[in-house]
């Protein structure tokens, strides 16, 4: 069973966990060392809404998601999605999207954005896909992955 519930400051240090464990890897998220703490703390509970999913075990995944660009931009929602490696595969992924999406119609946003979706993460490319998002774009040889070197980046995009 996973709940998905509004991140709170007690879930600060889990998500924290869970963020240096996806980004160790060097393989989906364009972040590095030099993103500490505190830039995960502005990044994650200053600048938007942050959602965690929990079950038994604690917190599992999380999400954030807003307004792509503001003002002219304001109208399309873009979003991050970290899942617990443990945990991967087994559901979470998708239900925090599928809640990303309810939340973005519901506030009124025409479309959801991402930026920078890493050519070589197959599992989350494909369940955008399935989910209803195209990719728009390729960024060529945009992301540098910790073990294959320079590969693509895609440019995701669903009309919600």
């Amino acid at each position: 069973m996973i709940d998905i519930r509004l991140a709170s400051m007690d879930d600060f240090d889990a998500m924290w966990n869970i963020f240096q464990s996806v980004i160790e890897t060097g393989d989906t998220l364009p972040f590095g060392e030099s993103f500490d703490r505190e830039a995960f703390h502005q990044n994650w509970f200053a600048s938007k809404p942050a959602y965690v999913a929990t079950n038994e075990s604690g917190v599992i995944g999380m999400y954030s998601m807003g307004a792509n660009y503001p003002d002219l931009g304001a109208h399309i929602s873009s979003a991050t999605y970290l899942v617990r490696p443990d945990a991967q595969g087994k559901g979470v992924g998708r239900a925090l999207v599928r809640h990303s999406l309810e939340r973005a119609r519901s506030e009124g946003f025409s479309a959801m954005q991402f930026n920078y979706v890493v050519s070589t993460n197959v599992a989350a490319v494909e369940l955008y896909k399935s989910l209803g998002f195209f990719i728009a774009g390729t960024l060529p040889k945009a992301f540098k992955h910790k073990r294959l070197g320079l590969v693509d980046a895609y440019v995701m995009y669903c009309f919600l």
